[in-house]
């Protein structure tokens, strides 16, 4: 069987060196906020390139942070829109109501999965206030337009980096690109802890001090409580991993860059669509889209998943349902989204992980090409 995504595996390669780390936070006796987090946050600004990291308890709480930041600085007040796309993972969306914000959300290209770029003047209000980019399933969501348009607007551009860690634009990281940046390290991410880990970037010193305070309980100093904050703060353990894990991120995702070269060129299935891919242009050596998911679309999705589950493979569906047709948003999102609602119901993600063989590959390509 062909895993979707074999974490042992992946950790395995490391293996050594991530017991080595838990190890040495052990023996040191010092558990949270301490040396291996300042030294994670450090690494992550300099593969990033923003001026500040602060690492929280996951990808979530990096979204509301931000958002909470921004309401107790002044920037953003409840009842304030912020645009997003429709088809991203929930926890997009419950970030911006958690925080009393309302998402205007945005029908996606039907071909990229990305936010549609044209046409968000369409969306547009007087309560509109930022602008959430989402890199969904590893793609760059940015560009020129996307950029004049939120300064035309004076949007602030928060992004949802949860898929795409050391994807690049014109040589700028994303977690970069904005005014500040939420990334999540859930184990099967590009760059997975072995729990819950998340992480904040920007280059706003005072966004930085505030969301750092939030993250815990609202506290600079210890027993003052300066804003009605949160608990949510990075384990020393999840950071010395993450340490480790981060050296070897862009030969990882060089790995899922040549799997998703050999689908794109080698799947050869009218019966499905493959992901329009953007491009993009990077100075050398730097990684444009980094296919934390390869998606592929078919109307005939779920007679395709089980055939390539009889022939010894395994798939993934993200997501069967978007965040307007959840129970927990019955009666929220008033309006119908046909391309959001006909690509659930199409999309399936094909394996694509570091540890895949060649061999695996093929047997992936001529499956669907036998389909």
């Amino acid at each position: 069987m062909i895993k979707f995504l074999d974490l042992q595996a992946v950790n395995a390669c490391y293996a050594d060196e991530l017991k080595a780390a838990a190890a040495r936070v052990i023996d040191s006796g010092w558990y949270l906020m301490g040396q291996e987090l300042e030294q994670f946050e450090k690494a992550l600004t300099g593969y990033v390139g923003s001026k500040y990291a602060i690492g929280v308890a996951n990808g979530l709480d990096a979204l509301r942070l931000i958002m909470k930041a921004y309401i107790e600085l002044g920037v953003l007040k409840g009842g304030d829109e912020v645009l997003v796309p429709a088809n991203t993972f929930i926890a997009s969306i419950l970030a911006i109501t958690d925080n009393g914000l309302v998402p205007r959300v945005v029908e996606p290209n039907a071909h990229t999965y990305l936010m549609e770029e044209k046409g968000l003047e369409n969306y547009l209000s007087q309560k509109t206030k930022a602008l959430l980019v989402v890199h969904l399933y590893g793609q760059v969501a940015w560009s020129e337009r996307m950029h004049d348009f939120a300064r035309r607007h004076g949007l602030k551009v928060i992004e949802d980096n949860a898929q795409a860690i050391g994807a690049c634009w014109k040589g700028i990281g994303t977690g970069n690109l904005g005014d500040a940046a939420a990334f999540s390290f859930y184990p099967g991410k590009n760059l997975g802890a072995l729990a819950d880990a998340g992480a904040v970037t920007t280059s706003d010193e005072e966004l930085a001090t505030v969301v750092r305070a939030l993250g815990n309980y609202g506290s600079q100093e210890k027993y003052h409580n300066d804003y009605r904050g949160l608990n949510s703060r990075m384990e020393e353990l999840q950071a010395a991993f993450l340490s480790v894990k981060l050296r070897y991120l862009d030969s990882e995702n060089s790995r899922r860059i040549a799997i998703a070269q050999r689908y794109i060129g080698e799947i050869d299935q009218p019966l499905l669509q493959l992901p329009a891919v953007n491009p993009v242009e990077n100075p050398a050596g730097r990684l444009s889209h980094v296919w934390h998911l390869f998606v592929i679309r078919s109307q005939f999705r779920d007679r395709l998943r089980d055939y390539l589950q009889d022939h010894g493979i395994q798939t993934g569906i993200h997501y069967p349902i978007p965040p307007h047709r959840q129970k927990a948003y019955a009666g929220y999102f008033p309006r119908s989204l046909p391309i959001t609602e006909a690509m659930h119901r199409e999309v399936l993600s094909l394996p694509i992980s570091p540890v895949m063989r060649d061999t695996e590959v093929d047997h992936v390509i001529s499956t669907i090409n036998s389909f």
